[in-house]
């Protein structure tokens, strides 16, 4: 009877992954990145709060882009370790600088969107290319590459990714990224646009203002990049770009607790989300660990071998197949022959962050 049950709950499970795996993440796997030609002026705003170190080491290559006509307005958020001075220096040496400095004073909720709200403001161009201030472009052609498709649309998601270092915190992040990454990138290819990632977005003024900027939850933290994106989204003005040029990279978390505090206050959104986002985001995972528990107890009790290894053998090959090319595209590609493992180590990380917030959710915006 158990083995019954364990067989249906694998089959119905894995009926759902490869559902998902075609009709969704297939998408991606078959998208080609389109260079058209644009060169209306644009701004790009990045926020900063005490962002020092990475300005001094990444400002430079967002100031010199091989664009025909742009702005960089960065919005210094009550900084207190040298911010400032560093982009004082940096305003000398490029006449495309603007600051915009949020004095201590000020009172402002929690998270980035009064800043983010400030640099738009002050931007003089309709069209927006949002990063942040430990991000690095990935090619100078990264502003010419993100807004050629503002030809065809008004928002445009980017990939943001994290530097490759040692160890196993950095394969979990990476492989995190690029979960969330084919997430949000082959849904919006469907039709199902939910969020984008601030380190690498775009949208025009005009959508920010008319939409009333992030009004209907300036009180959350979070939500500038996947809240804001939801109410603005439609099925035909969003466009996806995945062109390695046109990625940026961050330093990347190394300490356990740090990630895991910054995962865990990104959930707290999550409840928010539309409903059929959240029908959506939780089929998926809620497939994946119901199909490798029925699988890992089917191989306890010993079930028959063919059945062991066609399940797996499915499984696998589904995923070889639907993730090489996104992996290579966003440079993940060293984590490709393991990232079933991955897979199943994210969920049980992802599974104790979400009990954790049962318990005491994340107050603050940073630790």
């Amino acid at each position: 009877m158990i083995h019954n049950l364990l067989i249906a709950v694998a089959i119905a499970n894995l009926t759902i992954l490869v559902g998902y795996s075609i009709y969704f993440f297939s998408k991606l796997t078959f998208f080609k990145s389109k260079t058209i030609a644009f060169s209306k002026p644009i701004s790009i705003i990045v926020c900063a709060k005490n962002e020092a170190d990475n300005l001094k080491s990444y400002l430079p290559k967002v100031l010199e882009q091989d664009y025909p006509e742009f702005e960089v307005v960065v919005v210094n958020d009550q900084s207190q370790d040298g911010t400032g001075v560093v982009l004082k220096n940096f305003e000398q040496n490029y006449p495309n600088l603007v600051v915009v400095t949020i004095d201590e004073h000020i009172k402002h909720w929690p998270g980035k969107k009064f800043a983010l709200t400030l640099g738009i403001k002050t931007a003089k161009h309709e069209h927006l290319l949002l990063t942040d201030a430990d991000c690095l472009p990935n090619s100078n052609g990264w502003a010419k590459q993100m807004s050629s498709n503002f030809k065809d649309s008004e928002i445009i998601l980017g990939f943001g990714g994290y530097q490759k270092r040692k160890g196993l915190l950095n394969k979990i992040i990476r492989f995190d990224t690029f979960n969330v990454a084919q997430q949000y990138l082959s849904y919006a290819l469907a039709g199902f646009t939910y969020m984008g990632v601030g380190r690498n977005m775009a949208y025009k003024k005009s959508l920010f203002f008319d939409n009333k900027g992030f009004a209907k939850h300036l009180h959350i933290p979070s939500g500038d990049d996947d809240l804001f994106i939801q109410e603005v989204a439609k099925k035909d003005n969003v466009s996806v770009e995945i062109n390695t040029n046109a990625h940026t990279t961050s330093s990347v978390i190394e300490s356990w607790k740090n990630w895991s505090y910054q995962k865990r206050r990104h959930i707290t959104t999550a409840p928010l989300y539309k409903t059929k986002f959240k029908v959506l985001l939780s089929v998926y995972p809620y497939a994946q660990f119901f199909f490798w528990a029925a699988f890992i107890w089917l191989s306890i009790l010993k079930a028959p071998i063919i059945l062991i290894i066609t399940l797996l053998g499915i499984k696998l090959i589904t995923s070889y197949m639907v993730n090489y090319k996104p992996m290579r595209q966003l440079n993940t590609i060293d984590l490709y022959w393991f990232h079933p493992i991955y897979e199943v180590m994210y969920l049980l990380v992802q599974g104790i962050f979400v009990l954790l917030n049962l318990v005491n959710k994340p107050k603050k915006w940073s630790r």
